[in-house]
């Protein structure tokens, strides 16, 4: 085996043991010398106790990976093999607003959905941009594993914009698996999930269990449809009814689409003087305990409190996906890669979530069975029309293209709101925002 050097951009985040946790279930499979965690400056404290707790994990395995910490992003980058993203601008405190700003217009407040995930889009396009700059001048020939969000809009900003070998991917689908797998009481591996779609948006259109379609029992026989939510979505029940019609199984995400008065009910509660707080308000306090968990010397395993975080499964799609480019394995792995005709509404460019097979050459989608139905399509091609505009007003801070990468966002309800949206969006956020200002 190579030996590998994986760069962590985002080094000191608290989903950071869950990846230092992928990399040790794999051990036999990656030879990993070094991994560098990288954060910028104000992250100094928490990259250095994540950092000693990742030592702690390493060490208790017998393992010699070697831990380093950088604030040095280029050096960081140096010699590396793999690229990890999984950064936030303007941390937790961001993406509170992001949920927050929206409520008072009665329009969804969500971190990769409607008006906040748009606000997102646009303080992480230009950063990502740089990251990918240093990569075409100090490591190539190394991958980006993008699993920052809005990881779909992103992924397609890099594909766009650079020369970068990028694959992005989102912790949904596999969550997904594993939800069907403990309702049919199998093993996730003996399922196959046909997914396609979105990031964020995508349909398990078709289960399979040893060659047989069991979606439609699998509609009946699930008693509890919460289970199809994750922690950080509020769990509104599906109707039968509906999934009876289209036949398929949404994302936890679809919620916000398809039952969008119901989940800006639920947070605007949430948010209210009496409520929990916004989603982002309750993460802060989970990290809070997390770090003060993290410190604790004798602590040597991933936390079992980070599972609150919501990023289950998140080392398992990372790090499977290094093992199997690394590995040259031609395995299968739901992941957000280039159209080029798979869904024929959309443009070859755009950027879509599905399943391919991975190798050393990177992803290759996999035909689909049947096309998707046009119920389906219709609401994708929405999305994408406000995704490619939203990636275009990142990249040029352009607030034409950024007034109508909203009013084509379905969560949007007109014109007039969609203005207000974009200065309120604007005026917050103006230091994360150079490209709409100088």
């Amino acid at each position: 085996m190579k030996e590998l050097k994986v760069t962590v951009i985002g080094g000191g985040s608290s989903y950071t043991p869950e990846l230092i946790n992928g990399f040790l279930k794999r051990k036999d499979e990656l030879l990993v010398k070094e991994i560098v965690l990288f954060d910028v400056e104000m992250g100094r404290e928490k990259v250095e106790i994540v950092s000693k707790l990742a030592e702690r994990m390493i060490k208790k395995v017998g393992l010699k990976t070697k831990i380093r910490v950088s604030f040095d992003r280029r050096e960081a980058l140096e010699g590396a093999d793999f690229v990890v993203t999984q950064f936030r601008v303007g941390g937790l405190d961001a993406r509170a607003r992001d949920e927050r700003f929206p409520l008072k217009y009665n329009v969804l407040g969500q971190e990769t959905c409607g008006p906040g995930g748009f606000a997102k889009a646009l303080r992480t396009i230009p950063v990502i941009l740089g990251i990918c700059k240093d990569i075409e001048e100090v490591c190539p020939d190394a991958w980006l594993i993008n699993f920052t969000n809005p990881s779909g809009m992103v992924t397609e900003a890099v594909k766009r914009y650079s020369n970068v070998k990028c694959i992005g991917l989102c912790n949904v689908p596999i969550h997904m698996k594993m939800t069907f797998a403990e309702v049919l009481g199998v093993k996730p591996e003996e399922l196959f999930v046909e997914y396609i779609g979105l990031n964020h948006l995508v349909w398990a259109k078709s289960i399979y269990l040893y060659g047989k379609d069991v979606t439609k029992d699998l509609i009946e026989q699930m008693t509890d449809f919460e289970s199809l939510s994750m922690k950080n979505i509020p769990a509104i029940d599906w109707d039968r009814d509906y999934l009876r019609a289209v036949g398929m199984f949404p994302s936890p995400y679809h919620r916000y689409y398809l039952m969008t008065q119901e989940m800006v009910k639920e947070e605007q509660e949430a948010a209210s003087e009496n409520g929990k707080g916004t989603r982002a308000e309750v993460v802060k306090e989970i990290e809070k305990k997390l770090f003060e968990i993290y410190k604790d010397e004798s602590i040597d395993t991933k936390p079992k409190e980070l599972d609150k975080r919501g990023g289950a499964y998140y080392s398992d799609a990372a790090v499977s996906l290094i093992s199997a480019i690394s590995n040259n394995k031609k395995e299968m792995h739901t992941v957000n890669v280039l159209n080029n005709g798979m869904l024929k509404a959309l443009p070859d460019n755009c950027i879509i979530e599905t399943n391919a097979i991975i190798d050393n050459t990177g992803a290759t989608p996999i035909l689909l069975k049947s096309p998707l139905a046009e119920e389906a399509v219709g609401l994708i091609h929405l999305v994408k029309s406000y995704e490619m505009l939203a990636v275009d007003a990142a990249v040029t801070g352009d607030k034409q293209k950024a007034l109508k990468a909203l009013v084509n966002n379905p969560l949007i309800p007109s014109i007039n709101v969609a203005k207000q949206l974009l200065d309120e969006l604007l005026t917050i956020n103006k230091e994360y925002l150079p490209q709409f200002f100088n």
